[in-house]
């Protein structure tokens, strides 16, 4: 058993809830290194430039939910359209007109997609903030939008990513079955079906949960969290406020005054998990097995051109 596995609560105390989000989880288990740099380490290490991709994303998704809160009388293709225009993010772009043509096609996305919705059918919830306790873990989450179908609920996730979605990536999805957990437990209405909207293909793939599924993912939060949580703790013990690393500086970067480097246990319960997922990391700079397994990749590259 590991170190982190190893320690338990003493007898008799009650456990701290471990408040996390699936992606505090998923962080914890794509890097462990990209989870300290991002949840843990005071002053946060530099980040990398923006990347467009997620530009358009967030793009998309601002628009769609500024689409719903619109009169019913406004809810067009057209102001679909204005809403992505107005609220166009332009970061990470190789220059303006590669910005303005990815404008174009987000219109096209969004103007296409609510196009085939009708405004009359309110959801129950977008942009909605959910939440569920266990014993273990306070978990907390963002849904997109979720509507009513009958009387359940369903969970609604939009994607804008170049990749074409298959019913696995729905059924396998932590955080869409934490969300239908905690949006079920909130509301008190039954809620199975996730769905993922995939905007570039107009596909719409849906898993349907059991109960039993439901269950064995939130006993795999669980078991994420706790294992977090021990690191999160033997972190605060062996790195106290104050007192928090700043990693070394990037080529070119000037070095910080910050204290000394972290003890070595540190780094060995954060290790890095180096894959081709390093090209993409905002905290490559920073990591030398990062930058020894992946290529580097500019902030446009993610866009399907």
């Amino acid at each position: 058993m590991s170190t982190v596995q190893g320690q338990l609560p003493l007898e008799g105390m009650p456990r701290r809830l471990y408040s996390c989000t699936p992606s505090r989880l998923n962080a914890w288990l794509d890097c462990r290194r990209r989870y300290r740099f991002t949840y843990l380490d005071r002053p946060q290490p530099s980040k990398g430039p923006a990347w467009a991709h997620n530009s358009v994303g967030a793009s998309v998704h601002n628009a769609l939910a500024g689409w719903w809160r619109e009169p019913y009388e406004r809810r067009t293709p057209l102001t679909a359209s204005i809403l992505v225009t107005n609220g166009w993010i332009a970061e990470g772009f190789k220059d303006a007109e590669q910005s303005g043509r990815w404008l174009g096609r987000a219109r096209d996305l969004v103007s296409g997609y609510v196009a085939a919705l009708d405004p009359s059918d309110d959801p129950v919830g977008v942009e909605r903030t959910v939440a569920t306790r266990t014993k273990v873990i306070a978990l907390s989450g963002r849904i997109d939008r979720l509507d009513r179908r009958g009387d359940e609920l369903v969970v609604v996730d939009y994607k804008t990513g170049r990749r074409p979605l298959t019913q696995d990536d729905a059924r396998s999805s932590l955080a869409l079955a934490t969300y239908a957990i905690a949006a079920s437990t909130m509301m008190r209405t039954p809620c199975r079906t996730v769905e993922l909207h995939h905007l570039p293909t107009g596909e719409i793939v849906e898993w349907r949960h059991s109960d039993e599924s439901l269950a064995r993912h939130l006993r795999r939060a669980e078991e994420i969290g706790a294992e977090a949580a021990a690191a999160d703790e033997r972190y605060r013990e062996l790195v106290p406020a104050g007192a928090r690393t700043r990693p070394a500086p990037a080529p070119g970067e000037r070095p910080s005054i910050g204290p000394a480097e972290v003890p070595a246990e540190i780094d060995e319960l954060f290790a890095p998990s180096p894959g081709p997922i390093c090209s993409w990391c905002d905290f490559r700079r920073h990591c030398a097995e990062g930058q020894a397994t992946a290529p580097e990749r500019r902030p446009w590259d993610g866009l399907a051109e």
